[in-house]
């Protein structure tokens, strides 16, 4: 399980982990770098790129003792899972893409970011992050805007992750480094080489990477299915759990 840009596993909930293990499969989530308790470096300066992200997942395979695994990789996270697959095509039973794009997406035709949450982040550089409930209300309005307009939204659930998000990190800041990151360029335009099976979930409604998006990656490797989560943005609601579980444990069992 490769979560996105800034997140880190916590936003897996553990009640969607606990139903994928209750299907017979054996659930792995960890921190990318920068982010909960994995190595952190300062705000500003990355010393990895995407190739390195796309490595880690490979040497936590090998610190399992895991040959195959059935990838899911949300937003950011199935980027870096479109990099395992084609860097290391043995070690990939299965692919799935949530809230995702194409690594190497650079179509300006393609609808952009919700405004809304661009102007939210031109305020981060006056945020005092030593002041954890200012950082906490920052987050939790992060994830309002990203559930898209008119969601149902779960203020709650929101502020709790926020607040375990913050107390874990090393140095909640240095997961913006994020932003930052760049790499697999020798991919770049060979999607289609990727063998593994693909399945794209993606909201109708995301405000940070468009439905076009999920379509585009669909469309980029042979054999892939796009499935539509109707109501969804750019999260993973507690509505849409069902489907999403039924629909991995479908794909990854025919991929077996």
């Amino acid at each position: 399980m490769m979560m996105g840009a800034t997140a880190s596993m916590l936003w897996w909930p553990d009640e969607l982990c606990a139903a994928l293990a209750g299907e017979g499969r054996f659930v792995i989530r960890y921190d990318n770098r920068d982010t909960g308790r994995s190595t952190t470096g300062p705000p500003g300066e990355p010393r990895y790129g995407l190739d390195e992200l796309a490595q880690d997942a490979v040497a936590i395979l090998d610190g399992y003792g895991i040959e195959r695994a059935h990838l899911v990789g949300m937003s950011l996270g199935g980027m870096i899972a479109q990099l395992v697959a084609l860097g290391h095509p043995g070690r990939v039973a299965s692919l799935t893409a949530i809230a995702s794009a194409r690594f190497d997406e650079g179509d300006p035709d393609l609808p952009g970011i919700e405004p809304a949450l661009l102007e939210h982040f031109a305020t981060i550089a006056e945020l005092d992050w030593s002041d954890r409930e200012a950082a906490v209300a920052f987050a939790v309005e992060s994830f309002r805007i990203s559930a898209g307009r008119g969601a149902a939204f779960d203020a709650a659930r929101a502020r709790d992750l926020a607040e375990r998000e913050y107390d874990r990190a090393r140095d909640p800041r240095s997961a913006f480094n994020h932003s930052l990151l760049s790499g697999g360029a020798r991919w770049k335009g060979r999607l289609g080489e990727i063998r593994a099976p693909l399945l794209v979930l993606h909201g109708r409604k995301d405000p940070i990477l468009s439905f076009a998006h999920g379509q585009r990656l669909a469309a980029a490797v042979p054999g892939a299915r796009l499935v539509a989560l109707e109501e969804a943005g750019h999260e993973l609601n507690e509505r849409d759990w069902p489907r999403i579980v039924a629909e991995i444990r479908a794909h990854s069992a025919a991929a077996a």
